[in-house]
Protein backbone atom coordinates (compact mmCIF):
# COMPACT_ATOMS: atom_id res chain seq x y z
CA UNK A 1 0.00 0.00 0.00
CA UNK A 2 2.82 2.54 0.55
CA UNK A 3 4.77 1.60 -2.28
CA UNK A 4 4.44 4.04 -5.09
CA UNK A 5 3.13 2.12 -8.50
CA UNK A 6 4.78 3.57 -11.88
CA UNK A 7 4.17 1.05 -14.44
CA UNK A 8 0.65 -0.13 -15.40
CA UNK A 9 -0.68 -2.80 -17.47
CA UNK A 10 -3.33 -2.29 -20.42
CA UNK A 11 -5.91 -3.44 -18.21
CA UNK A 12 -5.02 -1.20 -15.57
CA UNK A 13 -5.65 2.03 -18.60
CA UNK A 14 -8.26 0.45 -19.00
CA UNK A 15 -9.80 0.56 -15.83
CA UNK A 16 -8.65 4.23 -15.11
CA UNK A 17 -9.69 5.72 -18.31
CA UNK A 18 -12.91 4.13 -19.35
CA UNK A 19 -11.54 3.10 -22.68
CA UNK A 20 -11.73 -0.59 -23.55
CA UNK A 21 -7.74 -2.32 -23.85
CA UNK A 22 -8.54 -3.46 -27.07
CA UNK A 23 -9.69 0.34 -28.50
CA UNK A 24 -6.25 1.59 -26.88
CA UNK A 25 -4.27 -1.41 -28.95
CA UNK A 26 -5.96 0.18 -32.14
CA UNK A 27 -4.79 3.60 -31.16
CA UNK A 28 -1.74 2.23 -30.79
CA UNK A 29 -1.02 0.74 -34.15
CA UNK A 30 -3.27 2.73 -36.16
CA UNK A 31 -2.03 6.20 -34.55
CA UNK A 32 0.92 5.76 -32.78
CA UNK A 33 -0.69 7.41 -29.66
CA UNK A 34 0.83 5.83 -27.29
CA UNK A 35 4.18 3.68 -27.38
CA UNK A 36 4.05 1.06 -24.70
CA UNK A 37 7.09 -0.24 -23.62
CA UNK A 38 7.23 -4.92 -23.24
CA UNK A 39 8.53 -6.84 -20.85
CA UNK A 40 11.05 -9.79 -22.11
CA UNK A 41 7.58 -11.76 -22.71
CA UNK A 42 6.77 -9.42 -24.94
CA UNK A 43 3.22 -8.11 -22.44
CA UNK A 44 2.78 -4.39 -22.86
CA UNK A 45 3.66 -2.38 -19.74
CA UNK A 46 2.61 1.59 -19.72
CA UNK A 47 4.40 4.28 -17.75
CA UNK A 48 2.66 7.26 -15.81
CA UNK A 49 3.50 9.45 -18.61
CA UNK A 50 1.58 6.83 -20.80
CA UNK A 51 -1.39 7.24 -18.36
CA UNK A 52 -1.82 10.83 -18.09
CA UNK A 53 -1.30 11.15 -22.20
CA UNK A 54 -3.91 8.67 -22.34
CA UNK A 55 -6.37 10.79 -19.61
CA UNK A 56 -5.99 14.13 -22.10
CA UNK A 57 -6.38 12.02 -25.28
CA UNK A 58 -9.68 10.48 -23.92
CA UNK A 59 -10.60 14.21 -22.72
CA UNK A 60 -10.08 15.79 -26.04
CA UNK A 61 -11.76 12.49 -27.74
CA UNK A 62 -15.06 13.42 -25.41
CA UNK A 63 -15.51 16.55 -26.69
CA UNK A 64 -15.19 16.76 -30.45
CA UNK A 65 -11.69 15.90 -31.23
CA UNK A 66 -11.30 13.38 -33.30
CA UNK A 67 -8.44 10.41 -32.74
CA UNK A 68 -7.05 11.58 -36.51
CA UNK A 69 -6.47 15.05 -35.66
CA UNK A 70 -5.19 14.41 -31.66
CA UNK A 71 -2.63 12.03 -33.54
CA UNK A 72 -1.15 14.73 -35.43
CA UNK A 73 -0.63 16.98 -32.53
CA UNK A 74 2.46 17.12 -30.20
CA UNK A 75 2.30 16.15 -26.40
CA UNK A 76 2.90 19.28 -25.53
CA UNK A 77 -0.52 20.38 -27.52
CA UNK A 78 -2.07 17.28 -26.28
CA UNK A 79 -1.23 18.88 -22.63
CA UNK A 80 -2.05 22.76 -23.63
CA UNK A 81 -5.44 21.90 -25.36
CA UNK A 82 -6.94 19.34 -22.63
CA UNK A 83 -6.34 21.72 -20.04
CA UNK A 84 -7.71 24.50 -21.81
CA UNK A 85 -10.65 22.45 -22.26
CA UNK A 86 -11.11 21.19 -18.68
CA UNK A 87 -10.80 24.80 -18.03
CA UNK A 88 -13.64 25.54 -19.78
CA UNK A 89 -15.75 22.54 -18.64
CA UNK A 90 -17.60 22.25 -15.60
CA UNK A 91 -20.51 19.55 -15.98
CA UNK A 92 -20.79 16.21 -13.96
CA UNK A 93 -18.80 13.63 -16.31
CA UNK A 94 -16.26 16.18 -17.83
CA UNK A 95 -15.40 17.76 -14.96
CA UNK A 96 -15.00 13.98 -13.26
CA UNK A 97 -12.50 13.76 -15.85
CA UNK A 98 -10.90 17.12 -15.31
CA UNK A 99 -10.49 15.94 -11.68
CA UNK A 100 -9.25 13.23 -13.01
CA UNK A 101 -6.34 14.53 -14.95
CA UNK A 102 -5.93 16.77 -11.69
CA UNK A 103 -5.09 14.15 -9.89
CA UNK A 104 -2.50 11.88 -11.86
CA UNK A 105 -0.75 15.37 -12.90
CA UNK A 106 -0.64 16.67 -9.45
CA UNK A 107 -2.46 19.62 -11.18
CA UNK A 108 -3.65 21.89 -8.01
CA UNK A 109 -4.68 25.00 -10.64
CA UNK A 110 -6.58 22.41 -12.85
CA UNK A 111 -8.53 21.02 -9.61
CA UNK A 112 -9.03 25.05 -8.48
CA UNK A 113 -10.49 25.78 -11.72
CA UNK A 114 -12.67 22.66 -12.62
CA UNK A 115 -13.86 23.07 -9.17
CA UNK A 116 -15.05 27.26 -9.28
CA UNK A 117 -16.53 26.70 -13.03
CA UNK A 118 -18.64 23.84 -10.89
CA UNK A 119 -19.79 26.84 -8.67
CA UNK A 120 -20.74 29.04 -11.02
CA UNK A 121 -23.36 26.33 -12.60
CA UNK A 122 -23.97 24.29 -9.00
CA UNK A 123 -24.21 24.81 -5.20
CA UNK A 124 -21.80 22.97 -2.82
CA UNK A 125 -23.91 20.47 -2.19
CA UNK A 126 -25.03 19.72 -5.59
CA UNK A 127 -20.85 19.86 -6.70
CA UNK A 128 -20.24 17.16 -3.86
CA UNK A 129 -23.42 14.58 -4.77
CA UNK A 130 -23.63 15.01 -7.94
CA UNK A 131 -19.78 15.06 -8.91
CA UNK A 132 -17.45 14.62 -6.12
CA UNK A 133 -18.92 11.63 -4.82
CA UNK A 134 -19.22 9.88 -8.43
CA UNK A 135 -15.57 11.06 -8.44
CA UNK A 136 -14.96 9.19 -5.18
CA UNK A 137 -16.67 5.97 -6.39
CA UNK A 138 -14.11 5.94 -9.00
CA UNK A 139 -11.36 6.27 -6.89
CA UNK A 140 -12.83 3.47 -4.68
CA UNK A 141 -13.08 1.26 -7.87
CA UNK A 142 -9.83 2.00 -8.61
CA UNK A 143 -7.96 1.11 -4.99
CA UNK A 144 -9.70 -2.34 -5.80
CA UNK A 145 -7.84 -3.06 -9.16
CA UNK A 146 -4.77 -1.84 -7.52
CA UNK A 147 -4.32 1.00 -10.19
CA UNK A 148 -4.58 3.90 -7.98
CA UNK A 149 -1.13 5.55 -6.43
CA UNK A 150 -1.55 6.09 -3.10
CA UNK A 151 0.21 9.57 -3.63
CA UNK A 152 -2.73 10.50 -6.13
CA UNK A 153 -5.49 9.50 -3.85
CA UNK A 154 -3.86 11.51 -0.68
CA UNK A 155 -3.45 14.21 -2.94
CA UNK A 156 -6.73 14.57 -4.07
CA UNK A 157 -8.30 13.82 -1.21
CA UNK A 158 -6.77 16.66 0.88
CA UNK A 159 -8.11 19.24 -2.29
CA UNK A 160 -11.82 17.89 -1.57
CA UNK A 161 -11.72 18.29 2.17
CA UNK A 162 -10.31 21.77 2.09
CA UNK A 163 -13.35 22.24 0.04
CA UNK A 164 -15.41 20.72 3.15
CA UNK A 165 -13.78 22.27 5.37
CA UNK A 166 -14.18 26.20 3.75
CA UNK A 167 -17.97 26.04 3.39
CA UNK A 168 -18.55 24.24 6.55
CA UNK A 169 -16.65 26.98 8.33
CA UNK A 170 -18.92 29.67 6.43
CA UNK A 171 -21.89 28.01 8.03
CA UNK A 172 -20.13 27.83 11.58
CA UNK A 173 -21.97 31.21 13.58
CA UNK A 174 -25.28 29.56 11.87
CA UNK A 175 -26.43 27.44 14.53
CA UNK A 176 -30.37 26.99 15.29
CA UNK A 177 -30.97 24.00 17.05
CA UNK A 178 -29.08 23.46 20.42
CA UNK A 179 -30.97 20.70 21.64
CA UNK A 180 -29.02 18.22 20.41
CA UNK A 181 -25.22 17.90 19.83
CA UNK A 182 -23.79 15.41 17.57
CA UNK A 183 -20.41 13.65 17.86
CA UNK A 184 -18.65 12.77 15.13
CA UNK A 185 -15.35 10.61 14.38
CA UNK A 186 -13.69 7.63 13.21
CA UNK A 187 -12.61 4.80 14.65
CA UNK A 188 -9.09 4.22 15.64
CA UNK A 189 -6.65 3.75 12.47
CA UNK A 190 -9.47 4.99 10.27
CA UNK A 191 -8.38 7.93 7.94
CA UNK A 192 -11.08 7.76 5.55
CA UNK A 193 -12.87 10.93 6.51
CA UNK A 194 -14.48 12.61 3.69
CA UNK A 195 -17.69 11.08 4.04
CA UNK A 196 -18.26 11.63 7.25
CA UNK A 197 -16.77 15.58 7.07
CA UNK A 198 -19.05 15.91 4.63
CA UNK A 199 -21.89 14.86 7.04
CA UNK A 200 -20.57 17.56 9.44
CA UNK A 201 -21.49 19.87 6.61
CA UNK A 202 -24.20 18.79 6.03
CA UNK A 203 -25.68 18.65 9.75
CA UNK A 204 -23.99 22.49 10.32
CA UNK A 205 -26.11 23.54 7.35
CA UNK A 206 -29.13 22.42 9.05
CA UNK A 207 -28.51 24.70 12.26
CA UNK A 208 -27.64 21.70 14.47
CA UNK A 209 -24.25 21.88 16.67
CA UNK A 210 -21.69 19.59 15.96
CA UNK A 211 -18.34 18.34 17.83
CA UNK A 212 -16.25 17.25 14.89
CA UNK A 213 -13.57 14.66 16.47
CA UNK A 214 -12.20 13.76 13.22
CA UNK A 215 -9.78 10.22 12.72
CA UNK A 216 -8.61 7.57 15.02
CA UNK A 217 -9.95 8.23 18.56
CA UNK A 218 -10.34 5.47 21.07
CA UNK A 219 -13.88 4.72 22.10
CA UNK A 220 -13.36 5.47 25.71
CA UNK A 221 -12.74 9.28 24.42
CA UNK A 222 -16.77 9.58 24.21
CA UNK A 223 -17.15 8.97 27.89
CA UNK A 224 -16.53 12.38 28.63
CA UNK A 225 -19.83 13.28 26.37
CA UNK A 226 -22.26 10.52 28.04
CA UNK A 227 -21.83 11.67 31.33
CA UNK A 228 -22.57 15.11 30.21
CA UNK A 229 -26.00 17.09 30.50
CA UNK A 230 -26.10 17.94 26.82
CA UNK A 231 -28.35 14.97 25.01
CA UNK A 232 -25.77 13.25 22.11
CA UNK A 233 -25.80 11.89 18.93
CA UNK A 234 -22.53 10.00 17.90
CA UNK A 235 -21.76 9.44 14.05
CA UNK A 236 -19.13 7.12 13.02
CA UNK A 237 -18.43 5.50 9.43
CA UNK A 238 -16.60 2.29 9.05
CA UNK A 239 -14.80 2.04 6.03
CA UNK A 240 -11.83 0.16 6.44
CA UNK A 241 -11.30 0.01 10.14
CA UNK A 242 -12.10 -2.02 12.10
CA UNK A 243 -11.09 -5.37 10.61
CA UNK A 244 -13.18 -8.00 9.87
CA UNK A 245 -12.03 -9.98 12.77
CA UNK A 246 -12.07 -6.80 15.06
CA UNK A 247 -15.59 -5.95 13.76
CA UNK A 248 -17.71 -7.92 16.50
CA UNK A 249 -16.00 -6.99 19.40
CA UNK A 250 -15.58 -3.25 18.36
CA UNK A 251 -19.72 -3.10 18.03
CA UNK A 252 -20.28 -5.03 21.68
CA UNK A 253 -17.88 -2.38 22.91
CA UNK A 254 -20.21 0.66 21.06
CA UNK A 255 -23.62 -1.89 22.44
CA UNK A 256 -21.44 -1.51 26.23
CA UNK A 257 -21.79 2.29 26.18
CA UNK A 258 -24.82 3.34 25.15
CA UNK A 259 -26.29 0.84 27.93
CA UNK A 260 -28.62 2.78 30.02
CA UNK A 261 -27.66 5.82 28.16
CA UNK A 262 -30.00 8.83 27.17
CA UNK A 263 -27.82 9.01 23.78
CA UNK A 264 -27.99 7.85 20.69
CA UNK A 265 -25.42 6.51 18.20
CA UNK A 266 -25.36 6.29 14.08
CA UNK A 267 -23.08 3.66 12.11
CA UNK A 268 -22.76 4.37 8.72
CA UNK A 269 -20.19 2.84 5.92
CA UNK A 270 -19.90 -0.13 4.09
CA UNK A 271 -19.00 -2.57 7.00
CA UNK A 272 -22.19 -1.51 8.11
CA UNK A 273 -23.33 -5.15 6.30
CA UNK A 274 -20.65 -6.86 8.52
CA UNK A 275 -23.05 -6.24 11.75
CA UNK A 276 -26.53 -5.93 10.72
CA UNK A 277 -27.09 -9.42 12.18
CA UNK A 278 -26.22 -8.52 15.22
CA UNK A 279 -27.91 -7.96 18.33
CA UNK A 280 -28.40 -4.18 19.13
CA UNK A 281 -29.40 -1.66 21.56
CA UNK A 282 -32.50 0.47 20.80
CA UNK A 283 -30.27 3.48 20.84
CA UNK A 284 -28.30 2.55 18.02
CA UNK A 285 -29.03 3.18 13.83
CA UNK A 286 -27.19 1.69 11.61
CA UNK A 287 -27.28 3.20 8.07
CA UNK A 288 -25.60 1.88 4.76
CA UNK A 289 -24.27 5.56 3.74
CA UNK A 290 -24.45 8.88 4.62
CA UNK A 291 -27.11 9.17 2.17
CA UNK A 292 -29.55 7.03 4.05
CA UNK A 293 -28.18 8.60 7.38
CA UNK A 294 -29.32 12.26 6.10
CA UNK A 295 -32.65 11.02 4.64
CA UNK A 296 -33.24 9.86 8.49
CA UNK A 297 -32.27 13.20 10.17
Amino acid sequence: MNSIKIDFTIKDLENISGIKAHTIRIWEKRYSLLKPKRTETNIRYYSNEHLQKLLNIVLLNNNQFKISKIAKMSNEEIILQSRELAFNIAINDEAINAFKVAMFQFDKVLFNNTYHKLLHKKSFREVFKDVFIPFLEQIGLLWQTDTLLPAHEHFISNLIEQKIQLNTEKLQYNIENLNKTYVLFLPENEIHELGILYLNYELVLRGFHTIYLGQSLPLSNLNYFSESDMEICFITSLTIQPYDDKIESYFNEIKDLMVDSKDSFFITGKKVDKIKHLPSNDNIKLYNSISDLLKAL
